[in-house]
């Protein structure tokens, strides 16, 4: 029978062996990252580590920001894993809980992996520029996709359209149209962008060590209530009852 699935070909034995030094090179650059920090960062050091010749490593990245620009990707990556396996995994509850799941594992992943989250929302790198809209810009987008489901998939177009925001100007929302790219409307985006500036604003403070005075039995528990607060509010924003 005819079917619309299109097997993808084995890659071949050359590309198998790419593919692996592709990755070697990569957890050697992370590896150098969380022992010295984003700075630390030195394609001398990688070779090095790797017992390879700084022009063998330009076989697999033709140049120092085509490594960065791999291994920021994969940092995203593997930020957005955490988002979804702690959504993933949290007990059964609504939309909120699901998604105060993944605030957390946001925030769990971050304060574990300090140097890696330096790397994306630190200071940035010096003579190194992102592609624009290039594979670190997709891979920032997934993360994004991950809340905007998860928070606002039981409702209609209809509802977010008329959610409860401060009035946006013409401008503005035009801008917040073409963000989304039309997959929300400019009061949901909105709302999207205020919950995700809240909880990275977060998190960044204490990644960089600004609310130790909180102490650190309690910074948990005051991200939990400050994101619930907040994810309740969206939700009583967003006209009609949840679906």
């Amino acid at each position: 029978m005819p079917t619309d699935d299109v097997a993808t070909p084995p890659l071949t034995l050359r590309e198998r062996r790419r593919a692996a030094a592709t990755r070697e090179i990569l957890d050697a650059a992370r590896r150098q990252v969380t022992e010295k920090g984003p700075e630390g960062l030195s394609l001398r050091g990688i070779a090095r580590d790797l017992r390879m010749s700084v022009q063998s490593l330009y076989h697999y990245f033709p140049s120092r920001d085509a490594l960065i620009t791999g291994l920021i990707t994969a940092t995203y990556d593997d930020l957005a894993d955490a988002v979804r396996a702690a959504i993933d995994t949290a007990p059964d509850g609504d939309a909120v809980t699901r998604v105060l799941a993944g605030t957390e594992g946001y925030r769990r992943w971050a304060i574990t992996h300090p140097e890696e989250f330096q790397l994306l929302y630190g200071t940035p790198l010096r003579n190194y520029a992102a592609p624009p809209d290039g594979p670190t810009t997709q891979a920032m987008r997934r993360i994004s996709a991950i809340f905007h489901e998860e928070l606002f998939g039981g409702f209609t177009p209809e509802q977010l359209a008329a959610a409860d925001t401060a009035r946006l100007s013409p401008e503005l929302g035009s801008h917040l149209d073409a963000m989304a790219d039309g997959t929300l409307p400019p009061p949901a985006t909105s709302l999207l962008l205020s919950l995700w500036g809240h909880m990275h604003g977060l998190v960044v403070l204490e990644v960089f060590g600004h609310t130790t005075f909180i102490g650190a039995g309690h910074q948990a528990e005051l991200f939990r209530m400050s994101m619930r607060h907040m994810l309740e509010d969206a939700h009583r924003r967003i006209a009609g009852p949840q679906q």
